[in-house]
């Protein structure tokens, strides 16, 4: 059964996106299988691991206002290795849509219902705000990753992300947690970036997952050649911080690969 995990912050250009497709592509290269989900209506994500949003006949629209079931919506990134609910323009309309229905916080917790077992790990790249899409993939997680700039600016957004998770837990999804908090854009010679990060793990010790994500131009780079940067550049500092960092999931989740069944 797949553990969901819900890559959120409120702030924009945090690298959310950017950890989505790399750790999809990454957690995909240690034999697990894995199902990424864009929520972003900017559908960043589905043009990041090679899969041309304006071209999908199906989108998570489809899903979230039940014109479809997950497994007619699903694509394959070919390049990455891992199954793809994408998105595009369609899905700022979604929202309208559930604005008057019963339980629309669920429609997406609910769908993916049907296929949870065929994967290891569903990761959702959520829209940098609080809306019903964010609730939709905060009410279908047990974890929030929260990436986030080792800038005093963003301390403060991670308050206020913190108790939006608090909210939804005692509301919504009582097994929400925070899975971890990851730092990008990460710069030790700053010594801003030091100091924060010094007080992020002052404060939230083991919720700091302990890779953090340099700034690096090849992992800019790779999301204009629709490729995750592990296929782009492997030998790059970016890959190699983000398959670390799939490491280190793994580790905390003791997610083991799962076999293959091939038809006889």
């Amino acid at each position: 059964m797949a553990r969901i995990f819900a890559i959120t912050n409120q702030k924009g250009g945090v690298g959310k996106t950017t950890t989505s497709v790399n750790l999809a592509a990454s957690l995909a290269a240690t034999k697990r299988r894995i199902l990424m989900i864009d929520l972003d209506p900017q559908g960043n994500a589905t043009m990041g691991c090679g899969v041309n949003k304006n071209e999908i006949e199906l989108s998570a629209y489809d899903v979230l206002t039940k014109k479809a079931i997950c497994a007619d919506v699903i694509v394959r990134s070919e390049i990455g290795g891992f199954d793809v609910i994408p998105a595009n323009g369609d899905l700022v309309a979604a929202e309208v849509e559930l604005l008057n229905e019963i339980g629309r916080e669920h429609r997406l917790r609910l769908a993916l219902n049907s296929i949870r077992h065929n994967y290891d790990f569903i990761l959702i790249d959520c829209p940098p705000s609080l809306n019903m899409l964010t609730v939709n993939a905060l009410s279908s997680a047990e974890g929030v990753i929260i990436p986030m700039q080792c800038e005093y600016y963003a301390l403060e957004g991670l308050a206020a992300l913190m108790s939006t998770v608090e909210q939804i837990k005692e509301t919504i999804n009582p097994d929400l947690r925070i899975a971890g908090i990851l730092r990008t854009m990460y710069d030790p010679r700053n010594s801003l970036t030091k100091d924060v990060s010094a007080e992020l793990e002052e404060y939230f010790d083991d919720l700091v997952f302990k890779v953090a994500i340099p700034r690096n131009v090849r992992l800019a780079e790779a999301p204009s050649h629709g490729l995750p940067v592990l296929y782009y550049d492997k030998a790059s500092k970016g890959a190699i911080a983000y398959l670390a960092l799939a490491g280190e999931i793994v580790r905390k989740t003791k997610v083991k690969t799962t076999p293959v069944l091939e038809a006889s």
